[in-house]
């Protein structure tokens, strides 16, 4: 069973991270720091962008594959949460905090979103989950 759904968004996503990588990347070498933030809140900023994406994504998209690879009938809402995800991870990673180290409403609604997609994914995979030892 091809999972094409979850490897469309994990593939936008893989993109969105190349950029942030490559933001960190631009912004070390025009600093000339090798390593960590030198002092330079932009850079701090586009590391902390980079990680908070690495620490998301990951669990986002093993549930998504979980669902897609679990289920019959998941593609509406696999979408539904793929684009909460893509549109999350770009308000967050590129519109809030690349911006502003402090509150911004890409930042909150990014947050927001990813939050809402490990949730609504977490709760679709109990449902699963439980559907399968009802039916055992």
């Amino acid at each position: 069973m091809p999972v094409v759904i979850t490897l469309f968004y994990a593939s936008l996503l893989a993109i969105l991270f190349l950029v942030l990588s490559l933001r960190v990347v631009a912004l070390r070498r025009k600093h000339h720091v090798g390593l960590g933030t030198g002092g330079h809140e932009s850079l701090q900023l586009a590391v902390r962008a980079h990680a908070n994406f690495a620490e998301y994504v990951p669990v986002a998209l093993l549930l998504m594959l979980a669902l897609e690879l679990g289920t019959t009938g998941s593609d509406r809402l696999l979408h539904v949460l793929g684009g909460m995800l893509v549109v999350g991870r770009v308000l967050h990673g590129l519109v809030g905090i690349n911006l502003s180290a402090g509150t911004s409403s890409g930042r909150f609604l990014g947050t927001l979103l990813t939050w809402l997609v490990l949730l609504f994914s977490a709760i679709a995979g109990l449902v699963v989950v439980a559907g399968g030892w009802l039916a055992a």
